[in-house]
């Protein structure tokens, strides 16, 4: 515990560890997120807290479509490559083992569980240093069934970005 209460509630939040596929005409990317989260049954949207100077943030602003790979617990080593920024490792897509989505052409992981295509519907702004990027799901594909327990999270890999 912390002196900080909110941060030491929020740190309890159980965090996925997902890979964002973004997609333009002229660039794709992926990035690992864990703000993700369904926000409605119908229509079917979820929402991703989103860091407004990375790159993926300008690539979904432009196309206005994402992806997001749900990967197991054993899968853990085909997302780690994503986690730096495309500042700090430009050639991060190389060798990048991913399929267009048939919907969006957002990069899905080939080692994805599942995966969910969106189409942007909406964005709150922010004061901080993350927008909330509201998206209706418009394609999903179950590779690997499984359970929740089943899913890749933060604590698994014994990482935190909470608080």
């Amino acid at each position: 515990m912390s002196d900080n209460p909110i941060s030491d509630a929020l740190n309890l939040i159980p965090y996925g560890f997902y890979a964002l596929g973004s997609h333009t005409a002229d660039d794709d990317n992926l990035m690992v997120v864990n703000w993700f989260t369904q926000v409605s049954f119908e229509p079917q949207l979820v929402a991703i807290g989103l860091q407004k100077t990375s790159h993926t943030y300008s690539l979904i602003e432009k196309g206005g479509v994402f992806a997001v790979s749900i990967l197991r617990k054993e899968d853990e080593d085909a997302i780690k490559s994503f986690s730096k920024s495309r500042a700090k490792n430009p050639e991060k897509m190389n060798g990048a083992k991913f399929t267009p989505g048939p919907k969006t052409s957002s990069p899905v992981l080939d080692a994805a569980a599942a995966y969910l295509e969106c189409k942007v519907v909406g964005k709150l702004e922010t004061a901080g240093g993350h927008d909330v990027i509201l998206g209706e799901v418009v394609h999903a594909e179950v590779r690997t069934p499984g359970e929740p327990e089943d899913t890749l999270t933060l604590p698994d890999i014994g990482w935190s970005y909470a608080g």
